[in-house]
């Protein structure tokens, strides 16, 4: 009888807390269950117009490959896959966090632009953390967040971010992380290039993070062992150093460089793992600086540079935009840039193109 009382009580809590927003744009609906324990609702709509100029050939956002058309074209669609929505349970010193979105096609989400726009699902994040132990899937132990540029274009310039969610155990304690992480060899013998998957030793990340009333800056290492198509085994490493300073006011700079065997971390198919039998080496480096006109307008100019060497690969992402938020959860914004691909390897093609994109984003 008291079990069922219970249940009541947190249902009326439930039903009556959903009809109010906690204060902080991001906090999202929480709903307290009894001591110790809160069920979060967070999230937010974004639509997006873009138009797309050059010969690139047009996607929703920018990554760090596309594809070369043989003459210039012209593309504008209105897109809201990257609305996204996540849930947050909290009981006592365990935390269940899942996200989803609506990429679940890569870049265009899967959907049909011919009838109904119905786009596929994506998992972003699901993990479980209980203390200082992290096991699901969330960003990589390798990446910043706060480093990330703030962008109309999803993510900003990713062809030179460290930017990967994957399954991992991380452990955690004080500024240090040390983690495991799901392993694929990217351009080798891994199971989504149609071999064998014998990815059979985990990639091993460390992150060391100083934080202050400056800001934060992050130190981190990955090693890996990769395989070859032709079942060759080669040890890897690379290195990144990315942070967030607080410049004069509300303004901060971010930034990115990562450089030795980053493959698939940094750049969102920038670079692949293994290029033939030999390990990819490359060099990227991002950089952002957000500056408030006022207290509800901002701006962020960002670029974004990665070079290969085995690949013998450039690409670019270059953009300026401008933000403005009518209430604490709803804001627009317009962005301007260009993306290229000046690759130099024998046969490859090179190209670029311009974009304007207008972003509306309602905040949970």
């Amino acid at each position: 009888m008291f079990k069922n009382s219970l249940f009541k009580v947190k249902k009326l809590v439930l039903a009556t807390t959903l009809l109010a927003v906690t204060g902080a744009a991001n906090a999202g609906y929480t709903i307290k269950l009894d001591d110790g324990d809160s069920l979060t609702f967070g999230g937010y709509v974004k639509v997006d117009a873009r138009y797309i100029s050059g010969d690139i050939g047009a996607t929703d956002y920018w990554y760090g490959g596309g594809t070369v058309l043989a003459e210039s074209q012209s593309n504008f669609g209105i897109s809201a896959n990257e609305t996204r929505f996540n849930t947050k349970y909290i009981h006592g010193d365990v935390t269940g966090f899942i996200e989803i979105d609506f990429y679940g096609d890569a870049v265009k989400g899967g959907g049909n632009e011919l009838i109904s726009n119905s786009s596929n699902v994506r998992l972003r994040h699901a993990f479980v953390k209980y203390k200082n132990i992290l096991v699901g899937q969330t960003w990589t132990t390798f990446q910043n967040t706060s480093s990330l540029a703030e962008a109309a274009d999803f993510g900003g310039p990713l062809v030179a971010s460290a930017f990967i969610r994957q399954g991992q155990i991380r452990y955690t304690m004080g500024a240090l992380q040390l983690s495991i992480e799901n392993p694929a060899s990217y351009g080798g013998n891994n199971i989504a290039q149609g071999g064998t998957a014998n990815d059979s030793i985990p990639d091993f990340i460390g992150k060391y993070t100083f934080k202050g009333d400056w800001g934060n800056v992050s130190l981190s290492g990955l090693a890996r062992q990769l395989e070859s198509k032709s079942g060759n085994t080669e040890a890897a490493v690379g290195v990144g150093v990315a942070g967030r300073i607080n410049t004069f006011g509300k303004d901060d700079f971010r930034f990115q460089l990562h450089a030795g065997n980053t493959g698939r971390y940094v750049g969102v198919t920038a670079a692949t793992d293994m290029v033939g039998e030999e390990i990819e080496e490359s060099i990227a480096v991002m950089a952002a600086y957000r500056h408030f006109w006022t207290e509800t307008l901002r701006s962020s100019v960002f670029f974004g540079y990665q070079e290969t060497e085995e690949s013998d690969r450039e690409r670019y992402h270059v953009g300026v935009n401008l933000f403005t938020n009518v209430t604490k959860q709803l804001s627009f914004g317009i962005e301007v840039g260009s993306f290229a691909i000046d690759d130099n390897a024998p046969g490859a093609k090179t190209g670029d193109s311009a974009y304007l994109q207008f972003s509306t984003k309602f905040v949970l």
